[in-house]
């Protein structure tokens, strides 16, 4: 469902560090002098891994210690509140633990300049880039086609994590998750088994991670008659048949969602996505990639659009994940055309994120119902639910994670905008992504292609594209023409990558060529040899 991904790849992009930031002019950068020995202010930024719960096995994790002068990192974080074990050389040791634990109190308050300076830390050279890939996927009774209650999540993640030594994430007595390096795998709210990845260097070992979780996962279900269904939507059953997941944030969700939208809980908990996490060098890079990434996430969503059914039915979109953002809630959704303005940069995403109410706060172990109140009403000390307390940074690293644009900046750049399917797709959408924005010549042709491109025309593409997939008009033509030229970019940009990367683009080129979406398939299919029933689509599309 693509939401709540808190600490999903806070490991794989981030790595757990804060970098090195300097102030020069406008620009926010990454300084290359890495200060050793100097330990009253070098610390390691290691809680922010965003696992979010205890993890069952102790195991510690050695960071760098890195200096971050200009935010007084040092002060805002005491060595002992960061459950320092102790030093050796110039690295240190922390436990690993919830990044949202409030054990992190700050001694002094947040600024702007701070939270500007988080997103800044993102920051890396380009031969430090990684990939970093989600997905989320449904399990089902194989032979009743019903969602996996929460004890047989239970049962499966507890069987993973024995056959396959993962480490256990517990909120309270119950199991959500498991992580093992950097991997992690967490529920969403309806059940929905989210991997999210390691940041890896290529393709070919973003492909292996997927083929090798989908082994192990599959090695558990199947001796429990369950089985995994690649799709964007739940294609058969409505809400009151969907069991809740026992987290904690999730009831407060619940709660707000109707009053904000009337499509969030679907979001909740019939949505699957996948998505991938991407570097940027500098605050101009992360703008040229952050534009190109909204320009074009239409067209990711027509490419991989595969959720044409609700509750049994054609529900007369291609994409109904795409869809339902639509209508969740519009103070954390859609296309940012602030992104577009000459002003935008970290400062500016700072200044959106801090106005976007709040869900929740995470104290002593509990989830504070915050919903309604904004960021900057916690900096000022102003929330009711929590009376004159002032925010750390794991607080403002959660806030991130509950805005939902079709891309959405933390201390990497997330492209958000496609449907969950088949392994092959799997592959397919970071391949997208890495050929038009890791590649300077693809990067600079998507900038010079989409510059014309009105406000008007990229709101029109987001709302049409859902219901028209690549068939979508656009200027003179469809928005398959366009599609031909941005796959081509891809392409080429993969190829000039060096890694032989270029093949995982096959899974997409036919729908280009063609103008046929994934969910055009999938309804040929229910209206022939299916016999308008949607059953088939759980074999069809099954891991």
């Amino acid at each position: 469902m693509e939401k709540f991904d808190f600490g999903s790849v806070e490991d794989s992009q981030g790595g757990g560090l804060m970098a090195l930031v300097s102030r020069a002019g406008s620009s926010y950068c990454i300084r290359t002098d890495i200060r050793r020995g100097r330990t009253r202010q070098n610390v390691a930024f290691g809680v922010v891994n965003n696992v979010e719960a205890p993890i069952v096995k102790e195991k510690t994790v050695v960071f760098s210690s890195l200096s971050w002068n200009n935010v007084k990192i040092a002060q805002k974080f005491p060595l002992g509140t960061l459950g320092f074990r102790g030093k050796r050389r110039n690295s240190v040791t922390v436990a690993a633990s919830p990044p949202t634990e409030d054990a992190v109190v700050a001694t002094e308050p947040l600024t702007k300049e701070d939270l500007v300076g988080y997103l800044a830390s993102g920051c890396k050279p380009k031969e430090n880039w990684r990939i970093g890939t989600e997905h989320e996927k449904f399990g089902f009774e194989i032979k009743t086609l019903r969602p996996m209650k929460y004890e047989q999540i239970a049962e499966l993640l507890n069987g993973i994590s024995e056959r396959f030594d993962w480490d256990k994430v517990m909120e309270g007595d119950k199991i959500i998750g498991l992580k093992q390096g950097k991997q992690s795998i967490s529920l969403e709210p309806g059940g929905q088994f989210e991997l999210s990845g390691a940041p890896l260097e290529t393709l070919h070992q973003t492909c292996a991670e997927v083929n090798s979780h989908l082994y192990q996962v599959k090695a558990v279900a199947e001796e429990m008659g369950i089985g995994f269904l690649g799709i964007g939507f739940q294609p058969k059953l409505a809400i009151k048949d969907i069991p809740v997941m026992p987290k904690g944030r999730y009831e407060i969700m619940r709660n707000y969602m109707p009053k904000v939208g009337s499509l969030g809980l679907d979001m909740m908990f019939r949505t699957c996505t996948v998505q991938v996490n991407l570097d940027f060098s500098s605050e101009a890079d992360m703008i040229r990639k952050f534009r190109a990434g909204l320009a074009l996430q239409p067209i990711a969503t027509a490419l991989f659009a595969n959720s044409p059914f609700t509750e049994g039915k054609p529900n007369g979109y291609l994409s109904m994940r795409s869809q339902i953002w639509t209508d969740t809630d519009k103070d954390r959704t859609g296309m940012l055309p602030f992104v577009f303005d000459d002003s935008f940069g970290f400062e500016q995403y700072v200044d959106y994120a801090l106005d976007v109410p709040m869900y929740f706060v995470y104290r002593k172990k509990k989830y504070i119902d915050c919903t309604g109140m904004t960021f900057r009403d916690f900096m000022a000390g102003n929330l009711p639910c929590i009376p004159g307390e002032l925010p750390n940074l794991n607080d403002w690293e959660n806030h991130l994670t509950t805005i939902f644009p079709e891309v959405r900046l933390k201390r990497y750049l997330e492209m958000r905008g496609a449907d969950g399917g088949p392994w092959r797709r799997l592959c397919a959408l970071p391949a997208f992504w890495v050929g038009l924005l890791y590649d300077e010549v693809s990067l600079q042709s998507i900038l010079d292609m989409t510059a014309d491109w009105t406000p008007e025309e990229r709101q029109m593409l987001r709302n049409k594209v859902p219901k028209t997939g690549l068939k979508t008009p656009f200027r003179d033509g469809l928005l398959q023409h366009v599609a031909e030229d941005v796959l081509k970019l891809a392409k080429d940009g993969l190829e000039r990558r060096g890694f032989k990367e270029s093949g995982f683009l096959n899974a997409v080129a036919e729908v280009v060529q063609t103008g046929v979406t994934p969910a055009e398939k999938l309804l040929e299919l229910y209206h022939g040899k299916w016999g308008q029933s949607v059953d088939p689509v759980f074999e069809e599309l099954l891991y």
